[in-house]
């Protein structure tokens, strides 16, 4: 089992309160987002593994059973141009859970016009294979989001 914990402090919320209806609608995978506070701040890796896909806005790790949990910072800050983002790591880097990965501003996204809520998903996972799912209340980096069998 694969604990994925947050890479960022904030409020965990459902993802159906995304608002982006790919994630909302878990085309991507089931997991859950976080609305993150609105300071400068470190996205930090939510598994140990290894750094599969890189980009200002999103990565992806893949621990050691296969699971790839994708972190995206933000809706639609592709458009940002990797703007106010800034890569801690390289792809093919082995990191480990709580270790930062990128730097950036929520509040800058959210000044940019976007939304800086981060949706956490278990990629090519079935809803039924997660448990423990925390949409709801406070968390700092770290704690919990869920359990992936």
């Amino acid at each position: 089992m694969t604990t994925v914990t947050s890479p960022l402090a904030g409020r965990a919320i459902g993802l159906a309160a995304v608002p982006d209806p790919v994630f909302s609608g878990a085309m991507v995978g089931p997991g859950v987002a976080i609305d993150p506070v609105r300071e400068p701040s470190q996205a930090v890796s939510p598994v140990d593994g290894v750094v599969v896909s890189l980009h200002p806005h999103a990565f992806v790790v893949v621990d050691g059973e296969g699971h790839a949990v994708l972190t995206h910072l933000g809706i639609d800050t592709v458009q940002l141009n990797g703007e106010g983002f800034e890569l801690l790591v390289a792809k093919g880097d082995t990191v480990t859970r709580g270790q930062p990965v990128v730097r950036w501003n929520p509040a800058a996204v959210e000044q940019a016009g976007k939304s800086p809520v981060c949706p956490v998903v278990a990629l090519d996972a079935t809803a039924d294979s997660l448990s423990d799912l925390r949409e709801d209340g406070d968390v700092k980096a770290g704690d919990q989001l869920f359990a992936w069998q």
